[in-house]
């Protein structure tokens, strides 16, 4: 049986409620209270964790964001699993992201690259020893993510890691190679720099061509700060456009 026990209103409110939504068997005590006999695993706020030190039951905890991750979390540990979080990307403009404990997939998304990194640092929040594994396709956007994630990350070969797709399944693609990545072993790796090539960057100039309202290219200054994931193609366009209006305007 889950035990919730918490001061955190908010914590309390959303765990109680995926519990319920999920028919599960649980119930609550006030921090301080006797843990139940029964009790299989405890689901708590961080300042409280401290409280259960010398409880012998597994302890989760964390935040009400995002509650269903506590929740995933605690109810591998019911079933005797170690718990064990792993994230999987496999890297792109919208990379897909799929979250696994224990192997058991909980979690997926596909969202644009600027947000993959938040995305995977709130899935490994309050996690014990997790790891990110990125797949070593799309080799520039890759590196950005690793380049901005504070916690450990392997480059996984991904090959073969995107299935074919019947009928009905447009789009699942990258998030299924990003379940396939997460189950394979990588090289740890801490930072990743790649300069991109001449026709990468040409690639991302005939992009923001297409993608802006005139048919005009970003420059190659702006097209690396792209490869590298430090602006949207969005973002590249306007600045590049307010810094042409600005030139423009000394000229005058």
């Amino acid at each position: 049986m889950i035990v919730v026990a918490t001061a955190d209103f908010e914590l309390y409110h959303d765990v109680v409620g995926e519990l319920r939504d999920r028919d599960e068997v649980f119930t609550t005590i006030e921090v301080g209270e006797n843990v139940p006999e029964n009790a299989a695993v405890i689901i708590t706020d961080r300042r409280s964790k401290a409280t259960f030190s010398d409880v012998d039951r597994p302890v989760v905890s964390g935040e009400s964001e995002p509650a269903r991750a506590l929740v995933d979390r605690a109810l591998t540990l019911t079933r005797g699993g170690e718990g064990k979080t792993i994230v999987g990307v496999d890297p792109g403009r919208k990379p897909g992201i799929a979250v696994l404990v224990d192997d058991i997939v909980t979690a997926v998304y596909q969202v644009a690259l600027s947000e993959a990194p938040s995305v995977i640092e709130s899935e490994v929040t309050d996690v014990s020893d997790p790891i990110v594994r990125i797949g070593d396709g799309a080799r520039l956007q890759g590196s950005s993510l690793i380049n901005d994630l504070d916690v450990p990350v392997e480059l996984v070969d991904e090959t073969a890691t995107t299935p074919y797709l019947g009928t009905g399944t447009r789009g699942m693609g990258d998030v299924v190679a990003a379940i396939n990545i997460a189950r394979i072993e990588g090289e740890p790796i801490d930072e990743r720099e790649i300069e991109p090539t001449d026709g990468e960057l040409q690639l991302i100039k005939d992009r923001s061509r297409r993608h802006g309202k005139t048919d005009r290219a970003i420059d190659d200054r702006f097209a690396h700060r792209v490869a590298s994931g430090e602006l949207s193609i969005d973002e590249a366009l306007a600045e590049h456009r307010a810094q042409s209006t600005s030139n423009d305007d000394t000229d005058r």
